[in-house]
């Protein structure tokens, strides 16, 4: 076969297909590959792939995430990815679920970075959000990304309202912007605020941090007020930028409805952050020519927590009582000290304008109620305390004169025959002293304090035991002497 004889073969389609061998690669498992559908059957197609192998999908791996699959024609471009290069039929193996859920999470990943807008369908909702359908993925709009207009309103942030009102939008479109990707994790996360935000770039070019503007009170929450302005927009103005004061209840200051004028504090995305409060002069910028540490004041107790009472000293300035400044006892809770709605004298322990925060002390008070539940310690100190005085009450100072005379009876105090009439031993005689005495003494000194003894009657007392005393010892020494004349006889 000659040369020429090549080149003409070369010319025919074998020959090109042979020729071009070479530029050919044959896919790998894992690769996503373009096909050609050349047969369509009940529960399976068939794909051609460059004219060099056949390609079938079959079963589950019809159906794919992404939109354009399971809608076929003979002679579509489909795509596929390859699970198996050699099945029993000799074709490759492949799958458009693979490939959708590839080119699915592909298109989110571009939709993410291109921040593009799309519509979603509210499929279910749970306390913490929505759940959505991004073509054929399914996604989580978290409560926090919606919009002011959807946010659920609710007081006291009720779980079981917040449920019942994000049910409401099951079956509703709403446009988002995809904002969290993660093909491993299989979470997307999206966000209608963003895609508010997005529509309304041109009108929130006109409202900058530290404009006022004028609007009305939308709703109000636990947590704050919200506030419509300009062209269907709405900010929040949050409890603590309400007032100077503290606030527990938004509808303490505000009511729906209201017209309001506002700062603008931040734009963030399509949120807008709003304040009722700086533009109503701060009091706290001279409070030291009205309170001053060191000073007592007066001032109304609002609300007890358990670390303390927090104090209305006027309708804008507010203190705290700690729990250890209200009591210099031990107690369990501020409510054993102080009760809701009245006045006592307090003392301000420290003051910072820049944090605007009082300090306050009820210690040393004596407005101030017992505590209902002492503690074990409290209790112990004043059992002791109370036993104290009545100890002393009892056991009242000796005088002088007392003493002297105590000293003297204990001195010349006789000891007592036994009971069998013989002699006693020296440590007896001066037990059985010690009890007479003490018996004596105490007996003297009660009937001192009943009034039916004086002092000098008690010195009349002693005196005559005492002649008594040196009688009987005479007496004693001759009955003595008698005997031992006796025994010499």
């Amino acid at each position: 076969m000659s040369t020429q004889d090549i080149k003409d073969k070369s010319k025919t389609a074998f020959g090109k297909i042979l020729a071009s061998h070479d530029e050919i690669k044959l896919p790998q498992i894992g690769d996503l590959i373009e096909c050609q559908v050349i047969s369509i059957g009940k529960n399976e197609v068939v794909l051609d792939y460059k004219g060099i192998a056949s390609g079938l999908v079959r079963g589950g791996e019809i159906y794919d995430e992404s939109e354009s699959g399971g809608n076929f024609k003979i002679g579509d471009k489909a795509v596929a990815t390859v699970i198996e290069l050699d099945n029993e039929k000799g074709m490759m193996e492949l799958s458009f679920r693979y490939a959708g859920h590839q080119q699915a999470w592909e298109n989110l990943e571009k939709l993410m970075k291109e921040e593009e807008v799309v519509d979603v369908k509210v499929i279910d909702a749970n306390k913490g959000g929505l759940m959505v359908k991004v073509g054929n993925v399914m996604g989580f709009l978290p409560v926090s990304q919606l919009t002011t207009k959807y946010y659920p309103r609710v007081e006291g942030g009720d779980k079981s309202k917040i449920l019942g009102h994000l049910k409401s939008f099951l079956g509703q479109d709403f446009k988002v912007v995809v904002i969290d990707v993660d093909e491993k994790e299989l979470k997307l996360i999206v966000s209608q605020k963003a895609a508010w935000a997005e529509d309304q770039k041109k009108t929130l070019e006109e409202y900058k941090v530290g404009k006022i503007i004028a609007g009305r009170i939308t709703g109000v929450a636990n947590f704050g007020a919200f506030v419509e302005f300009g062209d269907n927009l709405e900010g929040l103005v949050h409890i603590s930028e309400l007032a100077w004061q503290r606030i527990d209840d938004p509808n303490d200051v505000v009511k729906v409805g209201d017209k309001v004028k506002a700062e603008i504090i931040s734009v963030d995305g399509g949120r807008i952050s709003l304040s009722i409060k700086r533009l109503i002069l701060d009091p706290w910028k001279d409070i030291e020519k009205r309170y001053q540490v060191g000073a007592t004041v007066k001032g109304k107790v609002l609300k007890i927590n358990p670390f303390g009472a927090f104090v209305e000293l006027d309708k804008d300035i507010h203190g705290l009582a700690h729990i250890s400044e209200l009591s210099s006892n031990i107690i369990n809770s501020p409510e054993d000290v102080v009760n809701i709605g009245e006045e006592y004298k307090f003392t301000i322990i420290n003051l910072d304008t820049r944090e605007h925060r009082l300090g306050l002390s009820l210690k040393g008070s004596k407005k101030t109620k017992e505590p209902k539940d002492k503690s074990s310690f409290a209790k112990a100190t004043e059992d002791k305390e109370t036993k104290e005085p009545e100890d002393k009450e009892t056991k009242e100072p000796e005088d002088k004169e007392t003493k002297e005379l105590k000293d003297k009876e204990i001195k010349d105090l006789p000891p007592k025959a036994s009971a069998q009439g013989g002699p006693k031993n020296e440590g007896t005689e001066k037990q059985e002293t010690k009890k007479q005495l003490s018996s004596k003494v105490l007996a003297n000194e009660e009937e001192i304090k009943k009034g039916k003894k004086t002092t000098k009657g008690l010195v009349k007392d002693l005196d005559q035991s005492e002649e008594d005393q040196g009688k009987e010892k005479k007496l004693k020494t001759k009955e003595s002497k008698v005997k031992k004349s006796k025994v010499k006889k």
